[in-house]
C-alpha cells in the first residue's frame, strides 16, 4: 500500500516548471529503509524507492530493527532537482523550513546547523543572540551567523533569557583540550542532558564517547 502524503509547497516553482497546477508536495513519506548513506536513505514504498536527505543525526536515530519508519519530508524543487529531505521529528522539519528561509542558507548548510547541537539550544543560542556560540560549535561564519540571528530571533520566541551557553562552549574546549577532534566533542555533547553544569557535560561526553 502506498503510504505518502502531500502538502502544498513549492507548488509556484514547480508548477512553473513542469506546467500543472494545484499538485501539492509530498509531506510525509512511511515505509521501510532499503538502503542507507551518511547523507541518504532510500525508503520503499508501494514498490517504489524514495531517495530522502537525511542528517548523520537523523541516521544515528535509525534502528536496524525498524520495519517502517514515517519521514516527514521537505521538497525541495530547483530547475535542475526535486529533491526530498526527511526528519523523523516534525520540530525539527520546521526548524529546517526556518533555516533555508535564511538568505544565504540552502537545504545542505541547514542540515548541518540541525546536526551540530539539539534544536532547544540552537533556539537559545539564537533567542539569546550567542554569535560565538553558533560560530564555535557549528564552524558556520560570524556573518551567516547573524543573518540566522537577525531573521530569526524573533520567529522563534524562544531563549530570550540570561542563561549563558558558556558552559557548553567550555565543555568543547575541554574536550578539544584532551585530543578529541571538534567534530567528536560537538558529537558527543549534543547527546548530553540540557541545562548540566560544565563539568557534567564533561563527564558525561567523556562516557559517551568511551562507549562507541
Amino acid at each position: 500500500m502506498l503510504e505518502i502524503h502531500l502538502q502544498k509547497q513549492d507548488a509556484q516553482v514547480f508548477n512553473k516548471k513542469y506546467k500543472c497546477y494545484n499538485k501539492p508536495m509530498i509531506g510525509s513519506i512511511k515505509g521501510k529503509v532499503a538502503f542507507k548513506t551518511d547523507k541518504f536513505v532510500i525508503v520503499e514504498t508501494g514498490d517504489v524507492g524514495y531517495k530522502i536527505n537525511i542528517s548523520p543525526d537523523t541516521l544515528s536515530k535509525l534502528k536496524k530493527s525498524d520495519d517502517s519508519v514515517l519521514f516527514w519530508i521537505h521538497t525541495h524543487v530547483r530547475e535542475d532537482a526535486f529533491d526530498l529531505y526527511g526528519f523523523l521529528d516534525y520540530q525539527e522539519l520546521e526548524f529546517f523550513e526556518m533555516l533555508i528561509n535564511v538568505s544565504g542558507i540552502g537545504p545542505r548548510g541547514a542540515l548541518n546547523i540541525l546536526g551540530i547541537a539539539s534544536i532547544e539550544i540552537l533556539k537559545k543560542a539564537i533567542g539569546t543572540g550567542d554569535i560565538s556560540y553558533l560560530t564555535k560549535i557549528s564552524g558556520i561564519g560570524k556573518k551567516t551567523a547573524e543573518k540566522i540571528i537577525i531573521e530569526l530571533r524573533d520567529k522563534i520566541g524562544e531563549g530570550k533569557t540570561e542563561t549563558s551557553l558558556q558552559g557548553e562552549l567550555d565543555a568543547l574546549e575541554a574536550l578539544k583540550s584532551l585530543g578529541y577532534s571538534q567534530n567528536e566533542a560537538r558529537e558527543a555533547l549534543k547527546k548530553v542532558t540540557v541545562g548540566a553544569n560544565t563539568n557534567e557535560k564533561l563527564r558525561a561526553a567523556l562516557k559517551i564517547i568511551s562507549n562507541k
